[in-house]
């Protein structure tokens, strides 16, 4: 059975056709296997009890939903529109959500870096460094390669959901 009428969806199915929701499901699941892939990249995380390291890998991955997020939310007032996702994909505001989103976790890697963020961390030897910035390659990269791949899937789930929201 298709639902065509709003009004007849329940408020799970409401909630899954937000554009909201699913970057956030898409964010999570892209960021957390990028999480764990990082873990080498870091002080102390290798040597890390199993458990502490599960969990220190999910709270970042709610953190970079939360960031993705923010960039998704000033996508979408530039836009006027938060179904700006469904679109065509449309390089400006590509580029602003990656730059959003570099931008936040570039501040975020140097204050931690420079132990001024909530538990602080540092990187291994590793780690390839940004010269000038002291930010961590890695990280960086995330928010380029991951957030046009969360905008492909999202747009690819919400196709069949709000077409006439979508053009």
């Amino acid at each position: 059975m298709r639902f065509t009428d709003e009004r007849s969806l329940t408020l799970l199915g409401r909630i899954t056709r937000l554009p909201e929701f699913n970057v956030a499901v898409f964010a999570m699941l892209l960021n957390y296997p990028w999480e764990f892939l990082q873990v080498p990249l870091f002080a102390q995380m290798p040597s890390a009890p199993h458990w502490e390291a599960i969990k220190t890998c999910t709270r970042a991955t709610f953190g970079d939903a939360v960031i993705m997020l923010l960039a998704f939310w000033v996508v979408s007032a530039f836009a006027r529109s938060r179904y700006w996702v469904c679109a065509v994909p449309c390089a400006s505001r590509l580029a602003l959500f990656v730059s959003v989103g570099v931008v936040i976790t570039a501040t975020i890697e140097w204050l931690a870096q420079n132990g001024l963020w909530i538990d602080g961390w540092h990187y291994s030897a590793l780690m390839p460094v940004l010269p000038g910035l002291g930010v961590g390659l890695s990280p960086v990269l995330q928010w380029i390669l991951l957030p046009p791949l969360t905008i492909w899937f999202v747009r690819r789930q919400m196709s069949g959901i709000a077409p006439s929201r979508c053009r």
